[in-house]
């Protein structure tokens, strides 16, 4: 149930009306906005009289939700969210680009890679620490290291870290790291999406191989509903009958999840396409679809590296995607 409250409602009005939805036990989500202020209710709202209250001075308008996500819902939370990843914000309006290999290799290659794509202009750096590959023998990534080696390459060009999570036991190592990444993969993992909403860390939400929108929704339900708001979806292609592409892009997921929800929508179109020539034209689109920001897979040379060379970008073809999709940011 969403209750909209007039502007002329004050301080006290507002906490007295949330007390009283509280004490029927009910759990309250209050979103400030411009011109109103908006409850957000969960719980077993049949015991509320939607005459009574709509006789209240300072109802404006109640209703009921019937989708089954509440906190990631729009109507709950009409303005846009700003999703803050040490310093860098993404989210109503703000733009943010995360970019780095796809397996963090050695000391050398991250760093080299965070300084170029620092000047290509991407304010965020990706890296994977931990790499949940489809075959057993395929490389499995640095772990622990690779988190060490990420947080030098942060602290050599202040760009802010996002890698990806296996296993809530990891938590722990995760520490300093700005955006924590949940792949498609474990889009579904509850137990570790409950942890991550423990905490009030950045979450980078993938949407899972086969997964409809309403399920990566009621994911990142998982996480709002133990207490973290900090939410940002990415669409990095799906499961379809193609096979000329790695998946199929559905940039259709970009604004619909804008209608749906307040969080930040992200665009991988290095996973979606697993093809180095369609990530320009790709990511350009995501753009002019509306999408808050894109994740980019870039090595020193992809032919030697270790995982997913075929759909990184050479540094020097990462500055002419950011060129591009510069250009469309300047005409939306």
């Amino acid at each position: 149930m969403i209750a909209v409250l007039k502007k002329t409602a004050t301080k006290d009005q507002i906490e007295s009306l949330k007390g009283w939805f509280e004490n029927k036990g009910l759990k309250v989500n209050e979103s400030q906005g411009e011109f109103c202020t908006v409850l957000g209710l969960i719980g077993d709202t049949t015991q509320v009289d939607i005459e009574m209250l709509m006789g209240l001075d300072i109802i404006e308008t109640v209703t009921r939700v019937s989708e089954p996500f509440k906190q990631a819902n729009r109507k709950f939370h009409p303005e846009d969210t700003v999703v803050d990843c040490g310093g860098v914000k993404i989210g109503g309006g703000h733009f943010a680009v995360m970019a780095g290999p796809c397996s963090v290799e050695s000391r050398e290659q991250i760093i080299e890679t965070a300084k170029r794509v620092q000047d290509a202009g991407a304010t965020m750096l990706r890296g994977g620490a931990f790499k949940p590959r489809t075959s057993p023998y395929d490389f499995q990534g640095l772990k622990e290291k690779g988190i060490d080696l990420l947080l030098e390459a942060k602290a050599a060009t202040g760009l802010p870290v996002v890698t990806e999570i296996m296993n809530p036991d990891h938590l722990p190592l995760f520490k300093d790291i700005d955006l924590i990444q949940v792949g498609a993969r474990n889009m579904q993992n509850f137990e570790l999406l409950k942890e991550l909403g423990k905490t009030n860390k950045p979450v980078l939400l993938k949407r899972g191989l086969s997964a409809t929108l309403k399920e990566l929704l009621m994911s990142a339900e998982y996480i709002m509903s133990e207490g973290n708001p900090n939410v940002i979806f990415c669409e990095r292609g799906i499961r379809t009958y193609e096979t000329y592409t790695r998946n199929t892009f559905d940039l259709s997921a970009v604004p619909i999840l804008h209608e749906l929800s307040h969080l930040p929508v992200v665009a991988d179109p290095s996973h979606a396409t697993g093809k180095r020539s369609l990530i320009k034209p790709m990511a350009m689109a995501a753009t002019a679809a509306g999408a808050d920001g894109l994740e980019i897979e870039v090595h020193p040379d992809p032919s030697k590296a270790l995982s997913d060379g075929a759909q990184s970008l050479t540094p020097e073809m990462f500055t002419d995607v950011m060129a591009q999709v510069t250009k469309v940011r300047g005409i939306l």
